[in-house]
């Protein structure tokens, strides 16, 4: 599941160690589930009901319950039963996908980061932990990339969001950068568009400046779930050379990514 339906993450895990990669593909598929709930349903009702079951077999895995009959349930408690991460990131990780559920946008810059950190650092915080490199300047590393990493996702994922009638896009944002909702639903690539992607797109570059400023005492073990950094790195640049249209097809896809990551990792750099 991991690799057909969360590309990216496949190929992190693949420089985990062998013994950590089953769990990791657990903690990825867990989050695939989650993060698609707001597709899968027709109603928000319906929505909060399968995000409960959830919250319900995360509960049932820590406190020792009945198995769900579900296969990602079965492997993520598993992974909590085996390893016992810390379950506040599993919450977390739930409560912001409630906000799939609501088509309101958001007010400001400051709203759409603290979505993309509930989103994707605590992903990133469980995957540390399971790499035993949750040392506190990992963890403060973490959310940096993890912010940076969900925000370039949205860029990536605008086309998608636009066609099904949905905006991250900040309300204040937009009416700064005078943007108008048809021009965005109808996929036009207008000034107005590009000027609000490039703000949210310097958001994400400065999120990496500062987690690279602390990588020093970040453990070499950590590594595996820091690299999203340079997905998210080469996605924002592939973007600027599209000169930040998020429409453009050069922004969707790096065919080289793995070779990439390869790289970085020989490096031992994120």
């Amino acid at each position: 599941m991991v690799r057909s339906h969360d590309r990216d993450r496949f190929q992190t895990a693949l420089f985990a160690p062998a013994a950590h990669r089953e769990t990791l593909f657990a903690l990825y598929a867990f989050n695939y589930e989650i993060a698609r709930v707001r597709e899968s349903v027709r109603e928000g009702m319906l929505g909060q009901i399968r995000l409960q079951w959830w919250r319900e077999a995360i509960a049932a895995a820590y406190g020792g319950g009945p198995v769900r009959q579900h296969e990602i349930a079965e492997a993520i408690t598993v992974a909590i039963r085996e390893r016992n991460p810390s379950r506040s990131h599993f919450d977390r990780l739930i409560d912001t996908r409630e906000r799939d559920l609501d088509d309101e946008p958001l007010p400001d810059m400051a709203a759409l980061e603290g979505y993309a950190e509930g989103s994707s650092t605590p992903l990133i915080l469980l995957a540390l932990e399971v790499l035993g490199a949750a040392n506190p300047r990992a963890l403060e590393v973490a959310r940096h990339i993890g912010i940076a990493y969900a925000l370039a996702g949205l860029i990536r994922a605008m086309p998608v969001h636009a066609q099904a009638g949905r905006s991250f896009m900040p309300a204040s944002l937009a009416a700064k950068a005078g943007l108008d909702p048809r021009d965005y639903t109808a996929l036009r690539s207008t000034p107005a568009l590009r000027r609000a992607v490039a703000t949210i797109a310097a958001a994400g570059r400065d999120h990496l400046r500062r987690a690279r400023e602390l990588r020093r005492d970040v453990p070499a073990a950590a590594l595996p779930a820091l690299l999203p950094a340079r997905i998210a790195d080469n996605a924002l640049r592939r973007l600027e050379r599209a000169g930040f249209d998020p429409f453009s097809g050069a922004v969707l896809g790096d065919p080289l990514q793995s070779w990439r990551l390869a790289y970085a990792a020989l490096r031992r750099r994120f």
